[in-house]
């Protein structure tokens, strides 16, 4: 039965997270993420689903046991802020390697190195082109809403066991920080170890008299065994980039002109195109949800109608390269973004869209 929550967007993290069954949660607090793991330790969600709450040492040991608890073929996460997820580069990396399902979240904040705590969008590098080593991808969902910091952490599950790779969720400290309505569920049972032997056949369950012993690594010191590894992960990249790729458009239709925009920026966007067609300007908003897979084609498919493309982002610009790419040659492309945690405000947006592009 569904049920109405206030709650900051970390809440819903946590309550999305104990909701939909997850088996445990590892994790450090470090600002503006430090509410998913508060929500989780109030809640007490071991005595509701069973599901484990730990603080780690250090964000390099709560990735650590997120690997372990993933090579069980148990639904586990952890969450943190940019320079943690720095930390944990390696262990994500490791993931990737070993083909294991897992949760990380990114609350962003400002940077580089600790910079300051206020909202920033400039870990997209980090996140979409691997921020450790090896050709790796990690499937990315980005939240624009509250509601979908709840809901996303369940697609993110859905996605990471469907095809063996860790996903991260690319939210930011406004987000993170703003109450809204929530929508929830009823609380589902964590998976028994039955079901993880019978569909999650590389798991290691300890149960091995019907099946070969399974070994999870990603250690491979053989180079014609490592390259045939590569081609499998690059294989099955290619299929999540054909079927799960996903984004929003509003007021497309007509738009000569096109804002792209994801998380916080494509919310503050929305507000921009409404001022800007109060003054004539036809501009459309099209949001990424999946950074990972990029939408490219339906944005290539819609820069042959229009003008020119503005992209909104809280940095210096870094998914504005995979939107030129995407365009190609076929019209201009902007960038307009702040930093330091400065948010910037409609009336910005429909002043550096007159500017850039509207002549």
């Amino acid at each position: 039965m569904k049920e109405l929550k206030l709650m900051k967007g970390n809440e819903a993290i946590a309550e999305g997270a104990i909701r939909c069954g997850v088996d445990g949660y590892f994790g450090y607090p470090i600002t503006p993420q430090s509410e998913v793991l508060e929500h989780l330790m109030a809640e007490k969600p071991y005595e509701k689903t069973g599901m484990v709450v730990l603080q780690a040492e250090s964000e390099v040991a709560s990735i650590n046991m997120v690997y372990g608890g993933a090579a069980l073929g148990k639904k586990v996460m952890t969450s943190s802020s940019s320079p943690g997820v720095s930390l944990m580069q390696e262990g994500i990396s490791y993931m990737a390697g070993a083909e294991l399902p897992g949760l990380v979240v990114n609350v962003v904040r400002g940077g580089p190195g600790l910079g300051t705590i206020q909202p920033s969008q400039a870990d997209y590098f980090q996140t979409v082109k691997g921020g450790g080593h090896g050709d790796y991808r990690l499937i990315t969902l980005a939240p624009a809403f509250v509601q979908e910091m709840y809901d996303f952490v369940e697609l993110a599950f859905e996605l990471s066991f469907k095809y063996r790779n860790p996903a991260m969720m690319l939210s930011d400290g406004i987000i993170g920080q703003v109450m809204e309505k929530v929508e929830v569920g009823d609380y589902q049972p964590r998976w028994t170890n039955e079901y993880i032997r019978k569909n999650c056949p590389w798991a290691l369950t300890g149960k091995t008299s019907d099946r070969p012993h399974n070994i999870v690594t990603s250690l491979e010191l053989e180079a014609a065994r490592q390259e045939r590894v590569n081609l499998r992960l690059q294989e099955k990249y290619r299929k999540i980039e054909e079927t799960e790729v996903r984004f929003e458009k509003t007021m497309c239709d007509d738009a000569e002109y096109l804002i792209v925009a994801y998380g916080s920026s494509a919310r503050i966007s929305q507000k921009a195109i409404e001022l800007a067609r109060e003054q004539g300007i036809k501009v459309g908003l099209f949001r990424p949800i999946t950074l990972w897979p990029f939408p490219s084609k339906a944005i290539h498919a819609m820069s042959k109608q229009l003008k020119g493309i503005l992209f909104v982002e809280m940095s210096a610009g870094q998914m504005v390269e995979d939107v030129k790419l995407a365009v190609g040659c076929n019209i201009p492309v902007e960038h307009y973004g702040r930093f330091g945690g400065i948010i910037p405000s409609p009336s910005e947006v429909v002043a550096a869209l007159k500017e850039k592009l509207v002549k």
